[in-house]
Formats: structure tokens, C-alpha cells, sequence
């Protein structure tokens, strides 16, 4: 039988890399897009230009080692050429998705900013990131994915789209604009169960908590932040992701209207998966997964 075939986007690093190997150890092969492709780049990470630990070449080199074929497609989600380059190749070359985890963020200016602080520009790569760029690659798959008559579609949100932050954006808190676009993208999970029912297509929405990073710090998330919420490795919300490719998430689950990935993680026993990162490698969630 054919493996099968996931598209993960930021998957250079942190949740979206070790879900990339997590699913090729359950069985698929892996298209994998992130702008940084080789070890050393250097980005823009939330106003700093710096490189940070991993690439889709080390990250393909796992899925391979997990007996998956890797696809390594470098793209920025602020590019729409670029992400629609990068699906249509994926296509090209597998022929069909079975699952597209849209793991990938927009993390720059605008994110931590206060709400008279942030601006139109800062708004729309917020949208074009962490909307549009979703939005697109699902009109890409879903024509392919219907006609499979069963496919997966896993959006990351965030826990800021649904709770209040705890203080302002610059003192432990977070921003307007960054919940915003997450609380946008929870929406398309209804509206695509409304439109394909009786599909064989199943649309999710996870939420991974607190998963600890560099850049969460140099975005403003301090040890008063930290004191309120436990982090979880982001193995542990990988591990979800590929339970997820093969288990439909209880009744209790999916009547929420976004999983939470660490009480997921917890209830299956799989808060304790080992990360395939070099140990002392920083692992990453929700706010490296651009990169």
C-alpha cells in the first residue's frame, strides 16, 4: 500500500518539524516548506536578524531516518507565489495530500504590539500569514482531497484567540493583532464541515498551549507569564498531531471549538515523547513555526 502524504508548513524547527518526523514514523511520506532550508540562515525573528537552530534540510533528514521521503520546498508564508509554488509541487510530485497541517505563523512586528501601537502593515502580514496563507493552501489540496473521499486539515490556533491576556502586551500579556487572526482561522473549520459533510473530510482546530522558546522571551514572555502556565514539549503536541492522522478526537474533544493540545497530550499517555532535536537544541511552538 502506498504511504500516505502530509504537508506541514513551518517545519524547520519546533512543533512543526517534530510533527513532520512524528508523521513519517506513522506511515507518511512528508512535504515540508519553511523559509529556512539550510542551516545558518538568517531571518528577521521578531526584529532581530539572526539564525536559529534548524532547516527543512536537517528536518528532512529525520523524516528520512523515520523511513519517510521528504520534500523540502523553502518558502515564506508572506509570499502567496512562493505558497502556491510550493503546494503545486508537492502535488506534482506525490499526487495527493492526505493531511495539511497548517502549523506556520507570521511572527514579526506588530505581534506584541498595544493596540494604538500596531499598524495597518503590521496587520495585513499578521492576516497574509496567519490567514491568507492557511486560507490558500487549503483552496490548493481541497479539490485533491475531495476526490480522495478522505483527508485531514490540522490548523494551529492559540489559546489568546479565546482568553483575555493576563496584562498588556509589553508586561507578560499578548497583543490585539496576533489572537485576532487566530480567532479568523478557527473559524474555517465549521464552515468546511457545513460545505462537505458527507465528504470523508475531517477539519481541526489544536491549540498547543505554552511550549517554551527563545523567542517567546524576546517577545515579551517573562517568568510572571511562565508562572501561569506550564509549558509542554512540543514532541508531546507532535505526538497529537500524528495520533490525530489516524483517531477521530472524542465527542468531549470535538466539541470544543479548539482542542487543547497539552490536556490531549495527557490524557493519551504522550506527554513524555522523546524530541528528535540534538539534545541542547531549543525546541520551538506556535511563535518560531514562521522560520
Amino acid at each position: 500500500m502506498d504511504r500516505r502524504v502530509a504537508f506541514v508548513s513551518g517545519a524547520s524547527r519546533g512543533m512543526g518539524a517534530e510533527s513532520a518526523v512524528a508523521l513519517a514514523r506513522a506511515g507518511f511520506d512528508v512535504a515540508i516548506t519553511a523559509r529556512t532550508l539550510d542551516a545558518g540562515e538568517a531571518y528577521d525573528h521578531v526584529g532581530k536578524v539572526a539564525p536559529l537552530t534548524g532547516s527543512l534540510r536537517a528536518t528532512a533528514a529525520a523524516v528520512e531516518a523515520a523511513g519517510g521521503k521528504a520534500l523540502c520546498l523553502q518558502a515564506d508564508i508572506l509570499d502567496p507565489d512562493a505558497i502556491d509554488k510550493a503546494a503545486q509541487s508537492a502535488l506534482d510530485e506525490f499526487g495527493r495530500i492526505d493531511l495539511l497541517f497548517n502549523n506556520a505563523i507570521y511572527q514579526g512586528a506588530g505581534v506584541q504590539e498595544r493596540v494604538l501601537e500596531v499598524t495597518p502593515d503590521q496587520l495585513r502580514a499578521i492576516y497574509q500569514g496567519n490567514v491568507l496563507t492557511p486560507l490558500a493552501l487549503v483552496q490548493r489540496f481541497l479539490p485533491t482531497m475531495l476526490e480522495q473521499s478522505g483527508a485531514t486539515i490540522i490548523n494551529m490556533l492559540s489559546a489568546t484567540a479565546f482568553i483575555d491576556p493576563p496584562a498588556p502586551a509589553d508586561q507578560g500579556g499578548w497583543g490585539f493583532a496576533y489572537p485576532a487572526s487566530k480567532a479568523a482561522l478557527q473559524r474555517m473549520a465549521g464552515a468546511l464541515r457545513a460545505e462537505y459533510p458527507e465528504s470523508g473530510l475531517r477539519v481541526l482546530n489544536i491549540e498547543p498551549g505554552l511550549v517554551l522558546t527563545e523567542l517567546h522571551k524576546a517577545s515579551g514572555i517573562d517568568e510572571k507569564v511562565l508562572a501561569r502556565f506550564a509549558p509542554t514539549p512540543a514532541s508531546s503536541i507532535a505526538a497529537v498531531i500524528a495520533w490525530l492522522a489516524d483517531n477521530d478526537p472524542s465527542e468531549e474533544w470535538k466539541a470544543q471549538p479548539c482542542m487543547r493540545g497539552p490536556a490531549m497530550a495527557k490524557e493519551l499517555g504522550l506527554l513524555d515523547v522523546p524530541s528528535f532535536l540534538p539534545e541542547g537544541a531549543p525546541e520551538s511552538g506556535e511563535t518560531r513555526s514562521h522560520t
